[in-house]
């Protein structure tokens, strides 16, 4: 954000306080709405495939068409809000999101599904950016950090408070009211955004984001997640799985080499060159990767290993969420007293050690006090110490005129972990016998455990050639 795009610094008093707060919540409710969706739609997993006879591989893509979607429009929808105005690209954002949730929720078969799926993500993309770049200009530079931090723990929330809501609605309704609670949520969003939001722009914002740039952005994680997903099913030596990985391997180079030379380049590589900001963002796709896997390859563990129902695994994991939920705001003030480093590791740790305790004791009888619990609160701690502090480390040592950009890209690659996370658990996990299940689901969290592990390790990379450091 730029000083054009805010008309005056506002003021401290108690009636702009008010106000600030106002904007905080209810841009901060249109963050939660968009990330709910998710993982909202894991717990209804099986009850989509039985409605439309859908096999697990064929059903991933109602999940990762969204966070493909998602990650590849994020970006250039903060250039597009630049140029044509924050308040309005949110409430298109927020308008488009209902009317494509009412499409997904009346979705005749699966490829209909997938369709609404990725035009929900569309507009989804157009609200995260500008519901960030409407609460800067709110709060005075030395209160931004506390607000960055409210929002960001609000996204961490709704992707862990997702399968319990989702439980519920499939229970006592149905899984189309999965998408379809989105509707009022978004009316009222846009009710009282067209009277409370200001609008601004960016003065020097000139033309559109490269689109094939955006594209490519797109194009090269849906190969690598086609030939993941597919792999085990047809073969790795098939030639439709080894062109997937070719093609991703190619377009990867071909994206930098088109980023660098177009007029509007979708990213803004000279970004990276700062330390904290590129090793966070690699730390934090690393982890979703495990995160948004782990949440799926859960809930699924529950209903066809343990038999549960859909209400009973939602509110079997439950526990999980409620801690993130407890310890957000904390991680954050954590994080500001002993450094994120430090947080972030602390958080891996946890993560990896509840995963640990799943694949060592839990088996094919439930023991869900003894066995689940435990490290459902592990992991729920590492959840809770990670997610909310990731985002506001990434942009933490960005010019404040490149937070909104820097919080984009940092939540497109969380996106692009959870479509890496969410074909990694169908490769891994195949399609077992009731004999083999259970040994299937351990493989899948040792994997995770892994890559959450590895995501707060990379934090310390720069120790290993001590040079100068921003990450505290």
């Amino acid at each position: 954000m730029t000083a054009d795009s805010v008309s005056a610094e506002p003021a401290q008093d108690p009636a702009a306080r008010r106000r600030a707060l106002r904007v905080l919540a209810l841009s901060s409710l249109g963050a939660f709405v968009v990330f709910l969706d998710t993982t909202i739609v894991n717990v209804a997993f099986e009850a989509i495939g039985r409605s439309f006879h859908a096999t697990a591989d064929h059903l991933a893509w109602v999940l990762n068409v969204y966070s493909l979607v998602f990650a590849a429009v994020l970006i250039p929808a903060g250039r597009l809000a630049d140029r044509y105005g924050r308040k309005r690209v949110f409430l298109i954002g927020i308008i488009g999101f209902a009317v494509t949730s009412a499409l997904c929720g009346l979705a005749p078969n699966t490829g209909a599904l997938i369709a609404g799926r990725a035009l929900q993500a569309a507009f989804a993309a157009l609200v995260t950016p500008t519901s960030l770049a409407l609460i800067l200009p709110e709060f005075p530079p030395a209160q931004r950090p506390v607000a960055i931090g409210t929002w960001g723990s609000m996204g961490a929330a709704a992707a862990a408070l997702g399968p319990t809501l989702g439980a519920l609605l499939t229970q006592y309704a149905s899984w189309r009211w999965v998408f379809l609670v989105n509707v009022p949520i978004c009316a009222v969003i846009a009710a009282f955004g067209l009277r409370l939001l200001r609008e601004s722009r960016d003065r020097h914002a000139r033309g559109l984001p490269d689109l094939i740039g955006v594209l490519l952005v797109a194009a090269i994680p849906a190969a690598l997640s086609l030939g993941i997903i597919e792999g085990p099913k047809w073969g790795w030596s098939d030639p439709r799985v080894i062109g997937a990985f070719a093609l991703a391997a190619l377009l990867l180079p071909a994206f930098v080499l088109r980023d660098r030379s177009a007029a509007q380049p979708v990213i803004d590589f000279a970004l990276f060159r700062v330390r904290q900001f590129r090793l966070v963002n690699a730390a934090t796709m690393v982890f979703a990767t495990a995160f948004y896997g782990t949440l799926l390859s859960n809930i699924i563990f529950l209903q066809t290993v343990w038999h549960y129902s859909v209400l009973r695994a939602a509110l079997a994991t439950t526990p999980s969420p409620l801690v993130v939920t407890a310890i957000a705001r904390t991680a954050g003030r954590l994080s500001r007293t002993h450094g994120a480093r430090k947080v972030l590791t602390a958080g891996a740790v946890c993560w990896t050690a509840g995963l640990t305790l799943s694949a060592a004791v839990v088996g094919v009888s439930p023991h869900w006090a003894t066995h689940w619990l435990p490290a459902a609160l592990l992991t729920g701690l590492g959840i809770g110490l990670t997610l909310p502090v990731q985002s506001g480390a990434a942009v933490h040592a960005l010019p404040p005129a490149r937070f909104a950009l820097g919080s984009a890209i940092n939540a497109s690659l969380r996106q692009l972990g959870a479509v890496l996370g969410i074909s990694l658990f169908v490769a891994v996990l195949g399609n077992p016998s009731a004999a083999t299940a259970a040994a299937s689901f351990h493989r899948v969290w040792w994997l995770f455990a892994a890559l959450g592990l590895a995501g707060g390790l990379l934090l310390w990379a720069p120790l290993l050639y001590p040079r100068r450091q921003n990450i505290s």
